[in-house]
């Protein structure tokens, strides 16, 4: 082993603490970056993952669990034991999950049937569109399955016309604590559309606005009908949200919106937005429907006219990961439990069918999750949980190609893609929530999985019934927090990866 004289009194004089620190760590023979200056190397280690958490002064509570993928040994862990919210981190079990149910080649399928004939172009019977679970469905697969409908030889419907959502349950939010307004908690049934978001746009036009409710994707935006929005004199609430026979009413407050702007509402009905929608593209074929009635059961006796088939369920699952979509997550977790022991009764059915799964099959004893997004708060996992599963996920090979890169900062803030540290991970942020886990690889390429989950779950609490989107403190908080998990995730690169 060699040393430099500098480096060698260092580490000499923390000898006791790192002594006192993780079973099996090795004194680093270099310095992680050549260029980092002797205090800033002392700052990372000295008082241990308690001295950054201490330094950071961060409200509530943090965990953290690292271990060598190739060994399994545990390097460092601070309360990795305590269960916390784990956020949007929770996608990565549910990606496990999906992956060893379905299989990375599956396919979701959405299909038109009838329960009639035709003749002539004239479809005797009812049209069904019924969902199969697709999360990914947008709003130009609609237009080419109408499309079809009509190269199928249908130019007439004399019957009905009828939506099937029953393949997943109903339930109008992910999480129901969230605002009526946040667009990642939508409702979530068998069938959905455009991540069942509506795109609400305005501008000004003299004394009042313009507004449009639009079901967007890259080349259609048809507008929408069961999604209506009111501009009201007033300062606040922002908006305001009311289901009636018709569909999901909006209103926003006119002072609210200044010049022009847009955003993501959520759908509260998918099947009633999916036929809408669906009614309008097949008028452009000329083809007229009825209002859509929206069913659970697939009528006995329909057969095949049309059938769309998702992307590969490989590919879903990596833009779930990569944006965080929860509408995926939840579909794709119930879809999976569907699978396994048939159609779940809720969410929170679905998730204790994977957390058993999950003690089974990784050994996550402690895991307790309510959904398969993470955005529950309820839900709890512990680091020493996650790290577990990472080690062995890790030799089984599927999910790290799945995860983003989670880019270092600079000293001053800016990414820094030439960081010798690589980090793969999946980011988890709620309100006064923040975790990360994945895997981590050195300049030596030493790869370590990692997890980190910081929580204050009594400040989060104290602003769940506000209006604030995003309350006092939350940003800085969070920001807080990221900046402890680049210090810890550069601390194991000095002790672990050098």
């Amino acid at each position: 082993m060699t040393m430099n004289r500098s480096r060698r009194f260092f580490l000499g004089g923390i000898g006791a603490l790192l002594a006192a620190g993780p079973v099996g760590a090795a004194a680093p023979q270099t310095s992680l970056r050549p260029q980092m200056r002797f205090a800033a190397l002392q700052a990372e280690i000295t008082g241990g993952p308690e001295g950054l958490v201490d330094r950071a002064k961060l409200s509530g509570k943090v965990a953290c669990s690292v271990a060598d993928t190739k060994t399994g040994l545990v390097l460092e862990t601070l309360h990795g034991d305590l269960a916390l919210p784990p956020a949007s981190v929770a996608k990565a079990l549910t990606a496990l999950y999906a992956l060893e149910t379905l299989g990375a080649g599956y396919r979701f399928k959405t299909r038109l049937l009838t329960n009639g004939v035709i003749h002539n172009g004239v479809l005797s019977g009812d049209l069904i569109l019924a969902g199969g679970g697709d999360p990914s469905l947008d709003t130009d697969d609609l237009a080419a399955m109408a499309a079809q409908l009509k190269l199928a030889g249908v130019r007439q419907v004399t019957g009905g016309f009828v939506v099937q959502d029953g393949a997943l349950p109903f339930t109008s939010s992910i999480d129901a604590t969230q605002a009526d307004y946040s667009g990642y908690s939508p409702a979530v049934s068998g069938i959905a559309l455009n991540f069942n978001r509506v795109h609400f746009e305005w501008k000004r036009a003299g004394q009042d606005y313009t507004i449009s409710m639009e079901a967007r994707a890259r080349k259609f935006r048809p507008a929408v009908a069961v999604s209506r929005m009111q501009v009201v004199d007033r300062s606040t609430p922002v908006y305001t949200y009311a289901s009636d026979k018709g569909g999901d009413q909006w209103t926003v407050a006119r002072r609210a919106l200044g010049k022009e702007g847009a955003r993501w509402l959520p759908v509260r009905r998918p099947g009633d937005y999916v036929g809408d929608v669906f009614r309008t593209l097949a008028a452009a074929q000329d083809i007229k429907l009825k209002v859509p009635k929206v069913v659970t059961a697939l009528p006995a006796g329909a057969r095949v006219l049309v059938e769309h088939q998702s992307g590969e369920l490989s590919g879903i699952l990596r833009d779930m990961l990569n944006w965080s979509n929860n509408l995926i997550a939840e579909m794709i977790g119930m879809t999976a439990t569907a699978a396994r022991v048939g159609r779940p009764d809720s969410i929170r059915a679905s998730a204790r069918q994977m957390n058993a799964w999950a003690a089974e099959r990784y050994g996550m004893v402690q895991t307790n999750l309510v959904d398969h997004s993470g955005l529950g708060d309820e839900s709890r996992m512990t680091a020493a949980d996650l790290v577990t599963a990472l080690v062995q996920v890790r030799r089984q090979g599927h999910l790290r190609p799945m995860l983003k890169e989670f880019t270092l900062r600079d000293a001053q803030g800016r990414p820094n893609k030439g960081h010798p540290i690589k980090v793969y991970a999946k980011t988890g942020t709620l309100n006064f929530v923040s975790g990360l886990g994945g895997f981590m690889t050195g300049p030596d390429g030493t790869e370590l999985a990692f997890a980190i989950f910081s929580a204050d779950a009594d400040t989060r609490e104290k602003f769940k019934a506000t209006e604030h989107e995003i309350p006092p403190g939350a940003r800085n908080w969070n920001r807080r927090a990221k900046n402890l998990q680049q210090k810890l995730i550069e601390r194991w690169g000095v002790l672990y990866c050098t």
